[in-house]
């Protein structure tokens, strides 16, 4: 039996919209994701302010990541697949200036990550954007 590699990376993926959580903290806008409480493929929704809604806290990784990020290295991980939550930076999609606590996060998560010795692959865009450039511009469909 062939062996992998040295250099092949072990790992999972995560997406920011299922297991961040933290949905309205630190200045993330609302997204497309954050109105689709049964997914992509549900109708669009209006937020309303004391019904919970399961991305809300997530797995919460927004508060616990180090624990995560401890437990993926335990496992043996040396690559995870993350995404950014384009409105934690950005929080109506056009803004000049980003969200710094929202840059901050993922400087402390990627710390977190390169001292576990697990390598991030980035996607910059899963699935969802700012609900505002959705209200503004016609998202996706208006180029």
């Amino acid at each position: 039996m062939k062996a992998f590699p040295e250099t092949f990376l072990w790992g999972g993926a995560t997406a920011a919209n299922q297991v961040e959580g933290a949905w309205q903290e630190d200045g993330k806008g609302i997204t497309t994701s954050d109105l689709q409480p049964h997914g992509v493929m549900g109708k669009m929704e209006p937020r309303i302010l004391g019904k919970e809604n399961i991305k809300d806290v997530a797995i919460d990784f927004y508060h616990r990541y180090p624990e995560d990020i401890a437990l993926f290295a335990e496992m043996g991980f040396t690559c995870l697949r993350i995404s950014i939550a384009w409105a934690r930076i950005f929080p109506q999609g056009d803004e000049v200036e980003p969200n710094e606590a929202g840059l901050a996060f993922y400087d402390r998560l990627f710390d977190e990550m390169a001292q576990a010795g697990i390598k991030p692959l980035v996607t910059l865009s899963h699935y969802e954007m700012p609900y505002g450039l959705v209200k503004n511009y016609g998202g996706w469909a208006n180029r």
